[in-house]
């Protein structure tokens, strides 16, 4: 679980297990925090997958398996918008909950293949992408785009009901109508614009082409992210 810390989400990047890293919890300023989360078990020198990566008002996203064929599948790709969401909560551990914590535009994708190079570096980043070091299967690939994450803590990026488990979340009335991948049982679906989401992967893609209410939801949510205004509170494409 990620911490809010002063207002503020603060997404902690999951460890790095089989995959090469060369950024550690240290680098990004989250030793005392990820020692703290895990009660030791990680610390400063631990290394990260630092992805989603942002920086400069810029985001580099890497995917790949099963959940890169899932996006592809879905014709995800420029134009499209990642909102990134995670578990959070108070720095004691209460309030556990789902809440969007940053977004990528994105305005080009790589083909980074299964052996990435030298010249697979992204520029304008100071760590080196994950997704650009050791080896990957085939369809690994990278999504980049102006990106940044939420400056502040609101109502509008918070997605699980307060009170109710995690995994219940308050969704715009159009969502239902757009459709979101692996929530087509109907019985997921509440009256009052709830959501019970899944527990499998994290990649649900939702076409809001032409559907009434998308376009200014996802307006307000990156206006929030950006911490100007609030409003009411899911993941889109």
């Amino acid at each position: 679980m990620s911490p809010i810390v002063d207002g503020r989400p603060v997404s902690i990047p999951i460890p790095t297990r089989h995959r090469p890293s060369r950024t550690t919890y240290r680098d990004l300023g989250l030793g005392d925090l990820v020692a703290q989360a895990t009660r030791g078990r990680l610390n400063g020198s631990s290394f990260c997958h630092h992805d989603p990566m942002f920086e400069g008002g810029r985001c580099a996203f890497g995917q790949t398996g099963a959940a890169q064929s899932h996006l592809a599948n879905n014709g995800v790709g420029v134009g499209d918008v990642f909102l990134f969401f995670g578990l959070f909560g108070s720095r004691d551990g209460t309030d556990r909950h789902h809440r969007i914590f940053g977004y990528l535009k994105v305005e080009g994708v790589i083909a980074a293949g299964s052996r990435p190079g030298p010249d697979d570096r992204l520029r304008g980043f100071s760590q080196q992408h994950p997704h650009t070091i050791g080896d990957w299967p085939p369809n690994n690939t990278i999504y980049l785009g102006p990106g940044a994450t939420a400056v502040a803590v609101g109502c509008t990026l918070r997605l699980s009901v307060a009170g109710g488990p995690v995994s219940r979340w308050s969704v715009p009335p159009w969502l239902r109508r757009a459709g979101l991948t692996y929530h087509a049982n109907a019985e997921r679906w509440g009256p009052d614009h709830s959501l019970h989401v899944v527990a499998r992967g994290q990649e649900f893609v939702s076409d809001i082409s032409g559907v009434t209410g998308a376009a200014p939801w996802l307006d307000g949510v990156l206006a929030a992210i950006a911490g100007a205004g609030d409003a009411p509170g899911a993941a889109g494409r």
